[in-house]
């Protein structure tokens, strides 16, 4: 049976003061994570503010160890893309 694993994302960009500004830093981001990773990553919350978004990334995996390993590789690699701009991160998993 495969694992799911969700990768949760929150981000506080204070810097913004539109939603163009904010498009540019979520579209960065999902980019940069989908072409690493191959993971599937949507906005999922906070579309119409201007300083909110959360964002999550998904991985299917056979093994649950290979899925967290992913998943901690993509948070590590947002956090240093983000700097202070992620705020909190979780992690959900579907088995």
């Amino acid at each position: 049976m495969p694992t799911i694993g969700v990768l949760t994302l929150e981000l506080h960009l204070p810097d913004s003061h539109s939603l163009k500004d904010k498009r540019s830093v979520v579209k960065g981001l999902k980019d940069r994570l989908r072409h690493r990773f191959n993971v599937s990553v949507a906005e999922i919350g906070g579309q119409d503010t201007w300083q909110r978004s959360v964002i999550a990334a998904v991985t299917v995996s056979h093994e649950r160890p290979h899925a967290e390993k992913v998943l901690q590789t993509v948070e590590n690699d947002a956090a240093n893309f983000l700097g202070g701009v992620l705020v909190d991160s979780g992690v959900e998993w579907i088995d």
